[in-house]
């Protein structure tokens, strides 16, 4: 990293960026419903793009299929964002649960105690997350994802500051 300085500046404005979404994580939910729609809408028309690549009429009719899904996601996203909020917020509930069944079952599947103690913590985390949301839904997808954002920049943004404090030390 001999740019160290670029990954400071990078690591300040995500930590900026996770403190005022931790202040309004209402506005930061709406903004993760439209930046998540838009990249929907990128993924769908490069997949489109890509089927036309693709060999055979099987592959190509199956990509076809996903991109036009994702585009159409998408644009269901960024045109009605507040019932795209509910059905990120739900799918991300669903998928906490689902983490966790599955870390607290793979926990059975190592061997050694401290492995298998982190993943069932891991697992219970989940679980827990995920019933916290789905008990208080729908009123809870109006802060979850903005949330979730704030915490990834904050910790994105301490571990950049870190890692570039750490290479300015190194060089």
């Amino acid at each position: 990293m001999n740019n160290w300085g670029l990954w400071l500046i990078a690591g300040i404005v995500s930590l900026l960026g996770g403190l005022f979404a931790l202040a309004n994580p209402m506005a930061a939910t709406l903004s993760a419903t439209l930046l998540a729609g838009y990249m929907f809408m990128v993924v769908g028309a490069l997949t489109v793009v890509s089927a036309f690549q693709a060999s055979g009429w099987g592959g190509r009719i199956w990509a076809l299929l996903f991109g036009l899904v994702m585009f159409l996601m998408g644009f269901h996203l960024v045109g009605e964002p507040l019932k795209g909020t509910l059905t990120l917020t739900f799918a991300a509930a669903i998928l906490m649960l689902t983490a966790g069944l599955f870390r607290i079952l793979m926990a059975f599947a190592v061997e050694g105690g401290q492995v298998r103690m982190i993943l069932i913590l891991s697992g219970v985390i989940s679980l827990l997350l995920g019933g916290m949301i789905l008990s208080n839904f729908p009123q809870s997808a109006t802060v979850v994802l903005g949330l979730f954002l704030a915490i990834e920049l904050i910790s994105n943004g301490v571990s950049l500051i870190v890692l570039s404090l750490g290479s300015r030390k190194a060089a």
